[in-house]
């Protein structure tokens, strides 16, 4: 990328950003054991701050009663408010269905983790309206490929992550119903084969969208530029996996997810006394912000990447087309500012 002029200020008009994975933000946690509907609100215009007009609410790992709880918030969050309805047309839920080693696990809790069940998500299902729209597995799991098909037959969609499966079973999952891989390079082990390895066979599996993390942390560049390349852009969404912690000032914090979480000096979020990440500390526009910087592709297939891409995955087109949600910016060399947002046609945020 060509770095922008000093002192030169450009004013831009985006789509409203779609996240399909968020965790929390500016302090909010979606895996708070108390999270309720206000939380649900709070957060919604915590992002619309930032950018995103539309997001999935990620649940991770935990007991299926507490999952169930927040799914019902999240549900009552929207009968509500409207806005907040229109913001989150769906739940993404990160697990229980993870491999148990150290590192394919990030931070999920080995005591919940269990086997893929279709009769519990249709109880999520019933908790939450039918807002379930993606479900993060590890496939190789006992009844990961019956869960698949049968989630497809539900018209949800399966995410390969925090995994280990073999090439073949990365295939099987395709076969199966897989569509997408969540935040592909991360919740894996430090160390793999060459090759073969599961990370070549999501790349080159044509059936898989990847979802990736261009927050400066979960990819180097060179990777991240690498991964772009190979699954062409209409095969790749932008997500931030955010958490609570985002933007938190330096230090070490207790969180629901992980225990002890530290954050760095350049908002690196890790598990304290680990390189094990545990989310990200920036929001989607902030990740946008990373990669324009970082990236050698253009600005608009980038947005579009966070913005187009998901709308497709979604069903969403029209939010991403002339008449949708609008994000307005100032863009300088040190990144971009909101100036103002617009959600569903009313405007929601004015600086």
């Amino acid at each position: 990328m060509t770095a922008q002029e000093p002192g030169r200020t450009r004013h831009v008009t985006w789509p409203g950003l779609i996240d399909l994975q968020v965790n929390g933000y500016g302090g909010l946690d979606l895996n708070a054991h108390d999270a309720d509907a206000g939380l649900v609100i709070a957060l919604t215009k915590s992002l619309w701050a930032e950018g995103t007009t539309t997001f999935l609410p990620t649940l991770v790992t935990a007991p299926e009663s507490q999952i169930l709880s927040t799914l019902s918030a999240i549900a009552q969050a929207r009968r509500q408010d409207p806005l907040v309805a229109h913001s989150i047309p769906g739940v993404h839920i990160e697990g229980p269905a993870l491999n148990a080693d150290d590192g394919p696990r990030g931070a999920h809790d080995r005591r919940h983790l269990r086997d893929p069940d279709l009769n519990e998500l249709d109880r999520w299902q019933e908790a939450c309206d039918g807002l379930v729209r993606i479900v993060t597995l590890a496939p190789e799991r006992d009844g990961a490929l019956e869960f698949i098909r049968g989630a497809a037959a539900r018209g949800v969609r399966t995410s390969i992550g925090h995994c280990a499966p073999t090439p073949g079973q990365v295939r099987e999952a395709a076969e199966a119903g897989a569509t997408l891989s969540t935040h592909l390079g991360n919740g894996t082990y430090p160390l793999l084969p060459r090759h073969p390895n599961h990370l070549w066979a999501q790349l080159a599996e044509d059936r898989l969208t990847a979802m990736v993390i261009p927050d400066g942390h979960h990819l180097p560049a060179d990777v991240l530029t690498v991964f772009l390349r190979a699954n062409a852009p209409d095969r790749c969404v932008l997500t931030s996996d955010s958490v609570a912690l985002a933007g938190a000032e330096p230090g070490e914090y207790r969180t629901p997810v992980g225990g002890s979480v530290t954050v760095s000096g350049d908002g690196r979020l890790t598990l304290t006394g680990t390189e094990l990440l545990a989310g990200s500390g920036r929001s989607l526009r902030g990740c946008l912000d990373w990669a324009r910087e970082h990236l050698p592709f253009g600005e608009d297939e980038l947005v579009a990447m966070a913005t187009h891409r998901p709308a497709t995955l979604l069903n969403l087109d029209e939010r991403a087309g002339p008449h949708g949600d609008r994000l307005l910016l100032d863009i300088d060399h040190t990144g971009s500012r909101v100036r103002a947002v617009d959600v569903a046609g009313t405007r929601v945020v004015e600086n």
